[in-house]
């Protein structure tokens, strides 16, 4: 069976070459899987795309005349295929579920962190040598109150760690999670999270119930000067109303690893060009931003495991194996 990876840089071929112990076929190309790409395929059956990738059902109708039986995502949100259309198709999907949660919520706190103490802004000035202190002051997060809203394995690593700096953790979640529980942290409404917490981090999926989840309707039941990190998928955040709540000055920091429109410009260097996107440019003219570039999962432990998972997957379609990696309707 042979597989062709979309929106592949130089790292994917590195590690899933370097994890390729069974010698399936793989094939690497740049570009973003869409209707105006498919035709890149050749005669691989599995194709292997990530989460900027177009798997709507006028792209899976073309894989599926194609010849291709398996797509293949090397991430854990499904949001970008359309599993209906899949079904339908007879295309089985895969999935890698916990490829490193730590990865992500250590990620998580390098933002919360950076943002309070205002490191990006102080690296600035020391390169340039000022080293007032005016304008850099934080807040100790002893103390403070945590709302995290999705307490699945990346939500509770962040609940753990919070907990361990002395936050108070509250969590909102139509799952309960045992190991949450276990270190104290409170289930509450979505309500009352929104009211009490000093910090809100979001760790959901991306689905037509948390889409624009953080609206202004959300943002008006908030503490003015909330902190809102958001590692999970852009669009949980309504973006038109971040931007009003960073302007009243509602929310006092902002720090997000996923945009909404972030498709047309993250994983690529823009460096030289003209961003169109004239609402990802207002939010970078905010002090009390940071933005970085969806690379919460980009350490070597997850990409390690995000080759292992997903060859893993190959493998077993190839042989006729069931999948322990499907992604189920």
């Amino acid at each position: 069976m042979k597989t062709l990876f979309f929106s592949s840089k130089p790292y994917d071929k590195k590690f899933f070459t370097l994890a390729n112990h069974q010698q399936l076929a793989l094939r690497f190309v740049e570009e973003k899987l869409s209707i105006t790409t498919v035709n890149l395929l050749s005669d691989e059956t599995a194709v292997c795309v990530f989460v900027n990738d177009i798997v709507d059902k006028e792209v899976i109708t073309a894989l599926a005349e194609k010849g291709v039986k398996l797509i293949a995502l090397r991430c854990a949100g499904v949001n970008n295929v359309d599993l209906n259309a899949a079904a339908q198709q007879g295309i089985k999907v895969v999935r890698v579920a916990a490829y490193s949660p730590h990865a992500v919520a250590e990620h998580t706190l390098g933002l919360m962190l950076s943002l309070n103490r205002k490191m990006h802004r102080a690296y600035n000035r020391t390169r340039e040598g000022n080293f007032a202190l005016e304008g850099l002051l934080g807040f100790d997060f002893y103390g403070r109150t945590l709302g995290i809203i999705g307490t699945g394995n990346i939500g509770a690593i962040v609940a753990t760690i919070s907990a361990a700096m002395g936050m108070q953790v509250i969590a909102h979640d139509p799952v309960t999670n045992p190991q949450c529980v276990a270190q104290g942290v409170d289930y509450v409404s979505m309500e009352q999270l929104f009211c009490q917490a000093d910090v809100i981090s979001i760790h959901c999926p991306l689905t037509p119930q948390t889409q624009h989840l953080i609206d202004a309707k959300a943002l008006a039941k908030m503490k003015t000067g909330v902190m809102i990190i958001n590692t999970s998928r852009g669009a949980v955040l309504d973006t038109s109303a971040i931007i009003d709540g960073l302007k009243s000055k509602k929310i006092a920091y902002l720090g997000l690893d996923v945009y909404e429109q972030e498709s047309e410009l993250f994983f690529e260097d823009l460096s030289s060009e003209i961003i169109q996107d004239d609402i990802f440019g207002r939010l970078l003219t905010f002090p009390n931003v940071l933005i970085t570039a969806h690379q919460g999962f980009f350490t070597e432990d997850a990409l390690t495991n995000i080759a292992d998972t997903t060859l893993t997957s190959l493998a077993e379609f190839s042989q006729g194996k069931a999948l322990s990696h499907q992604v189920k309707i």
